[in-house]
Parts: C-alpha cells; structure tokens; sequence
C-alpha cells in the first residue's frame, strides 16, 4: 500500500479503495455502486482534543443508519465553543469513515472542528482568510480532521479518492477539510 517513501501508492489506494467502495457515502448513487444490505459496516473513531471527548461507534449496519449512534456523532460533532448540535450530516461521516478505511489504520481522527454555530464561524473568520464566509461547517456538514500517524497529503489523497465531496489541504495547520458539498479539490 505505500511505497518506499512512506506515501500511499495510486495502485495501494485503488486496491483498497476497490475493497472497501461499500464505505462511501449512501446517498451518493454514483460513488462506486453500492451493495446495500450485503453485510455493510461502517465505523467512524475520533476524539476531541477541545473537549476530551472520544467517539468509536458503528453508525451503520445492513442498509441503515442506527438512530442512536447518530445522536451520539451529533452530540460529539457539536460547536465546543457554544454546546450548540445539529443534526450533522451523515454523508460527511460517510466521507471520513471511507477515507479512514482507505489509508488502513487503527488510530482515531483528531477532530479540529465538525458543526460551527454562526457566531463560532464569523469569530474564526475575524481571526483568519481560511475561513469561508457560508462555510459547510454552519450546516454540519464537514469536519476538519488530524492524524498522527498519515500525512496530510496521504489524508487529502484518500478522501479525494473517494470523489464524494469537497477536500481541502491544510498543510500549515497540519488537517484535512472533507465535506459532502459539491466534488472539489483545493488548498497546499
């Protein structure tokens, strides 16, 4: 799966992305046929510097979202700053748990930041260009993610192979932006 610099080879991601396509996002029909009800787990891991908090939870099983891990990713997925959830957008976890599958490993995402309220938002955008005036973020639907253990390019590679959603690499701050918006690429 990776090659003798350490990165994640194309050939390692096809083969492991071709594996474990049933990963991805459900409601997304065109990403890469999925087999509903055939034995389909899907498993998200992080924890939350900010709070403390960890999450390991199967949140989908045969076909269906299980109800009362989703209240738990909405929970852990909450604005920090305000104790402020919402109902975070299943197809963002989707994203991260493929991805995850992809770069093969056990450690949990570093969570930065999943839901923000508007406030959180237009105060980090005050203290940062980074930050997107109508981000995703305000509507749970993307999470800024950290792993010890994979780069950034390796993070950004796996969650662009997945072509469910946005993908922003943030290589200076050391995290990954995925998102279930609209397929793009962007960041250095």
């Amino acid at each position: 799966m990776t090659d003798h610099t350490g990165c994640i080879s194309r050939r390692g991601v096809l083969g492991i992305f071709a594996a474990t396509a049933v990963v991805a996002a459900p409601t997304y029909s065109n990403a890469f046929g999925f087999l509903r009800g055939a034995g389909d787990v899907r498993r998200i891991r992080m924890y939350s510097g900010r709070t403390g908090e960890s999450l390991d939870t199967i949140y989908w099983l045969d076909g269906e979202y299980i109800p009362e891990a989703m209240t738990e990713i909405n929970h852990f997925m909450r604005d920090w700053r305000t104790d402020q959830a919402v109902r975070f957008d299943a197809r963002t976890i989707d994203i991260a748990a493929a991805s995850h599958r992809l770069m093969d490993v056990s450690e949990p995402y570093m969570m930065l930041s999943g839901y923000r309220s508007p406030q959180t938002n237009a105060m980090l955008r005050s203290r940062s260009g980074g930050v997107a005036k109508n981000s995703l973020h305000m509507k749970g639907q993307a999470a800024d993610l950290r792993l010890t253990s994979r780069s950034v390019s390796q993070m950004f590679k796996a969650a662009s192979a997945c072509s469910a959603g946005g993908v922003g690499k943030y290589s200076r701050s050391n995290f990954v932006h995925m998102d279930c918006g609209p397929v793009r690429t962007w960041g250095g």
